[in-house]
C-alpha cells in the first residue's frame, strides 16, 4: 500500500509538470547489461581482439575507467542497479538461495528505475536474465514497473530444473529446453522489434540483460573463430555484435540522437575465463577485479564524444541520472545511494559524487574506499558468503590486519601502505564502523538493512 501511495504521488507530480516539458522531449534510455564480463574483455579496455561496436560507442561517448558495481555477483548487482541502493539496503545481498526460488527476490516495496520512469510516461521492456526473483510475489519484472518481459528468469543451466533453460514472455513460459546459442539472437530480435514499434510521442526504457559472458561459454555458430583469439573472445564478439544491432535499429528509426545508451557489466570476470586487465581478483571477490567494470555512455549531441574518465562512478548512479533526465523526483522515503552523474558525463566536472564506497561480499563488509584509498578490512573464512572461499583464486579469504592500498599507484592491490598512512587507515576504519551500523555485517543487523527472509550464514 505504501508503495502504491508513493507511486500515485509521483504520478501526480509528473502530471503537474507535464505542461512544462512534453514526453517527446525526454530521451529514450537503453541499458545493456553484460554478465561476468571482465574489465579487460573489450577492445577499448585493452583486449587483444576488436569489439568494434563497443569501441565505437566509447569513441562517440564517455568511457569510464573507474565504474564500480555495487556487488561482485549477479543478483545483488542487478538489485543495486535497478533500485539505486546497496544490496543490503534493498534486501538482496546474495545470489538467490539455492532451491528456494519462491522465497527470494526483490521486495515488492522496493522501487525500480522502470517504476519511476513510468510516472514520466515511459514505456519499458526488460529483456534477458532477470535473476532477482520470478516466483516470489511482487518480484516479477512486470510487478516491478516493466510493461513487458522476455528472457530467462535465472542463469542458463543444464540442471534438471526446467526453469534454468526456459524462455518466458511476460509471465508465461513459452519454450522449455531452449538451445543456448539461440538465446542472444532472440534477445536481439525482441529489442529491435520493440524499438521499431515505439511511438515518437512516448519515450521508452529498455533493460537488456545478456547471458553473455556467463557460463556456458557457447558462442553462436556465426561467431566461432571470428575473434581469432579463442572461444571466450568469440563469445564477447557475439555480445559486441548484439550491441551493434541495437545501434542499427536506432539509426533505422531515426532515434539515435534522442537515445541515451549505457553499457556496463554486472561484476568482474569468472576467474577461469575472461580478463581483469590490470586488476587483481575476479567475480566473488572484493578486489577491484570483482567490482570495477566496463562502463560506457553514449548520447550523440549531448554527451561529448571521446571522453575517457577516471572519475569514480557507481552502477547505482543510473537511477538518479535517469530520473533527472526524465524530470522525475527521487523517492524521499528511503535512502538512494546512487548520485546524479549528469555533470560528469557532460564533462562539466571531474569530481566524483561519492565520498565513500563500500565493498560487500554477501552480507560481509570487506572494504571501504575514499578516492584513491581503499582499505580491506580484517575477516575470517567463516565471515565469507558460500562462494567466498571455494577456489584458490579467491583473494583475502582471511585477513588479520587492515590492508590499505593506494589505487592510483597500485591498481593491482599488492602493497599494504597502512603503516605509512595511519590517518587514512583510521578514517576508513571509522567509516567502516559507521556503515556497519547502518547496512549491517556478519553478526550485526544494520539500522537500514532490509530484513532477509532467512538469515542462516551458511546460505549467505
Amino acid at each position: 500500500m505504501h508503495k502504491l501511495i508513493l507511486f500515485l504521488s509521483l504520478f501526480l507530480t509528473f502530471s503537474f509538470i507535464g505542461a512544462e516539458a512534453s514526453e517527446s522531449a525526454k530521451p529514450n534510455i537503453i541499458v545493456i547489461f553484460a554478465d561476468d564480463l571482465g574489465y579487460g574483455d573489450l577492445g577499448c579496455y585493452g583486449a587483444k581482439y576488436p569489439t568494434p561496436a563497443l569501441d565505437q560507442m566509447a569513441a562517440e561517448g564517455f568511457r569510464s575507467t573507474d565504474m564500480i558495481s555495487a556487488a561482485n555477483v549477479c543478483t545483488p548487482s542487478r538489485a543495486a542497479l535497478l533500485t539505486g541502493r546497496y544490496p543490503n539496503r534493498a534486501g538482496l545481498p546474495t545470489y538467490r538461495i539455492r532451491g528456494k526460488k519462491e522465497h527470494y527476490g526483490l521486495h515488492p516495496d522496493e522501487i525500480t528505475i522502470a517504476e519511476l520512469l513510468k510516472t514520466a510516461g515511459y514505456r519499458s521492456l526488460a529483456v534477458g536474465k532477470w535473476h532477482i526473483g520470478f516466483l516470489m510475489e511482487g518480484a516479477h519484472p512486470m510487478d516491478q514497473g516493466f510493461d513487458g518481459y522476455f528472457g530467462l528468469p535465472y542463469n542458463y543451466s543444464k540442471s534438471h530444473d526446467p526453469w534454468n533453460k526456459a524462455i518466458f514472455r511476460d509471465r508465461k513460459m513459452i519454450e522449455e529446453n531452449v538451445r543456448f546459442p539461440t538465446i542472444t539472437p532472440r534477445y536481439n530480435e525482441e529489442v529491435v522489434k520493440f524499438i521499431g514499434e515505439q511511438s515518437r510521442d512516448q519515450p521508452f526504457f529498455i533493460y537488456m540483460a545478456h547471458q553473455i559472458a556467463h557460463a556456458p561459454v557457447v558462442p553462436g555458430k556465426p561467431f566461432l573463430g571470428k575473434s581469432k583469439a579463442g572461444k571466450y573472445a568469440d563469445f564477447v564478439t557475439e555480445l559486441d555484435h548484439s550491441v551493434g544491432q541495437v545501434f542499427q535499429a536506432l539509426r533505422d528509426h531515426d532515434l539515435d540522437d534522442n537515445t541515451l545508451v549505457v553499457f556496463l557489466a554486472d561484476n568482474g570476470h569468472h576467474g577461469k575465463v575472461g580478463s581483469g586487465g590490470p586488476l587483481s581478483g575476479s567475480k566473488y571477490t572484493t578486489m577491484e577485479g570483482g567490482h570495477r567494470v566496463a562502463g560506457i555512455f553514449r548520447w550523440p549531441g549531448t554527451i561529448p564524444a571521446g571522453q575517457v574518465s577516471d572519475v569514480t562512478l557507481s552502477s547505482m548512479d543510473l537511477l538518479p541520472l535517469f530520473c533527472d533526465l526524465a524530470d522525475v523526483k527521487l523517492p524521499t522515503d528511503r535512502t538512494i545511494d546512487g548520485q546524479n552523474i549528469r555533470d560528469v558525463l557532460l564533462g562539466q566536472t571531474d569530481e566524483s559524487p561519492h565520498q565513500f564506497l563500500y565493498y560487500y561480499n554477501g552480507i560481509n563488509l570487506q572494504a571501504v574506499r575514499k578516492g584513491k584509498w581503499k582499505l580491506h578490512l580484517p575477516r575470517t573464512a567463516a565471515d565469507q558468503p558460500y562462494w567466498g572461499n571455494v577456489s584458490k583464486q579467491r583473494s583475502f579469504v582471511k585477513l588479520d590486519q587492515p590492508f590499505l592500498v593506494n589505487l592510483d599507484s597500485d591498481i593491482g592491490e599488492k602493497v599494504n601502505v597502512a603503516a605509512e598512512n595511519p590517518e587514512v587507515a583510521t578514517t576508513l576504519l571509522k567509516e567502516a564502523e559507521r556503515i556497519r551500523a547502518e547496512l549491517g555485517d556478519v553478526g550485526q543487523t544494520g539500522s537500514d538493512q532490509r530484513a532477509l527472509w532467512r538469515t542462516e550464514l551458511s546460505e549467505f
